[in-house]
This record gives C-alpha cells, sequence and structure tokens, in this order.
C-alpha cells in the first residue's frame, strides 16, 4: 500500500469513527435539523479531507475537525448561501435515556438562540470543553467565551422558563 493509500485509509477510519459524535454536535448546532446536520458533517468532513496532511499532524485530531464543522457551521449561518428552511418540529426517532419533553423544549430553545451562542453552549456544556478550549475551537478570546456563555445561559433559561413548570413535574 501507497502512501497516498494509507493517508486514505486513515482519513476512512477517523471518518467512521468520529461520525457519530460529529453528528451529534452537528445536529444541535443546527437547531435539530436533521439533514442540515448531515450537510454540516459531510462538508466539515470534505474539508478536512482536502487538508489531511494538516489535520493529521494537529496535536488534537478530534478538536480540529470539530473546529472546522463550528466555523463551517458558523460561516453558512452568515452567508445564507442556502435555500433551505430548518424543520418546525424535530424528526421522530430515540434519542437515547433521559426524559423525552426535557430534550425536546431543550432542542427547540437552542435553535432559537443566535448560532453563536448556541455554538460556545454546545461545545462548552454539551460536548464538555474548557473555557479556552472552546475559544481555540471558535476563534475567540477566553472572557468572551464566559461573557457568551453567561448570557446565553440567560436567554436559554428565559426561553425555557415558560416551560418550567411541565418540565418540571414530569
Amino acid at each position: 500500500m501507497g502512501r497516498h493509500e494509507e493517508r486514505q485509509e486513515e482519513f476512512r477510519e477517523f471518518a467512521a469513527t468520529r461520525g457519530a459524535r460529529l453528528f451529534r454536535t452537528a445536529l444541535l448546532l443546527t437547531g435539530g435539523d436533521w439533514h442540515a446536520a448531515e450537510d454540516l458533517v459531510q462538508t466539515a468532513l470534505g474539508k478536512a479531507y482536502a487538508s489531511w496532511a494538516k489535520v493529521r499532524r494537529a496535536d488534537n485530531r478530534d478538536a480540529y475537525v470539530r473546529s472546522v464543522l463550528v466555523r463551517t457551521h458558523l460561516s453558512q449561518r452568515r452567508l445564507k448561501s442556502s435555500g433551505e428552511r430548518p424543520a418546525s418540529e424535530l424528526p421522530e426517532g430515540a434519542y437515547g435515556d433521559g426524559d423525552p419533553a426535557l430534550r425536546v423544549a431543550l432542542l427547540q430553545a437552542l435553535a432559537q438562540l443566535p448560532p453563536r451562542d448556541r455554538a460556545v453552549l454546545v461545545l462548552r456544556y454539551w460536548e464538555d470543553r474548557s473555557v479556552e478550549q472552546t475559544a481555540a475551537e471558535l476563534g475567540l478570546r477566553a472572557g468572551t467565551v464566559r461573557n457568551r456563555s453567561m448570557s446565553a445561559l440567560a436567554k436559554l433559561r428565559d426561553l425555557l422558563d415558560g416551560d418550567r413548570e411541565s418540565l418540571t413535574t414530569i
């Protein structure tokens, strides 16, 4: 097997083992839009493949590709180049353990946040990244991530406040 084939196989293995996690992140970033999340992952992996030589030298390939995913999402949101519209309802499907009503309410509230705020919350709290890791992935300063986290969490609480009673009595 030549060097080119080895690199291709290495990328295929990376994409196969990390694809599901990237998709979960993309699903949260797109506000639960399944198709947009699939497109986002495909675009991010395409970009990673095109610069695989650089990606494979990175200290943390997962963080590098996740950063590509988040930046691609934010770039697409800014450009609004797509004629697609987000779905008004989440697709049917199993989301694992936990309270489905709470999950749906949270996803709907996340979808109402501005894209950059959503990206900060997803990376910090869903992906469990540190402030510094989140800042590096989004190209922001750590203080900006802290401020955005606080304001985005406050917005999220306000959005969920109407559902608070129904969510806590389940």
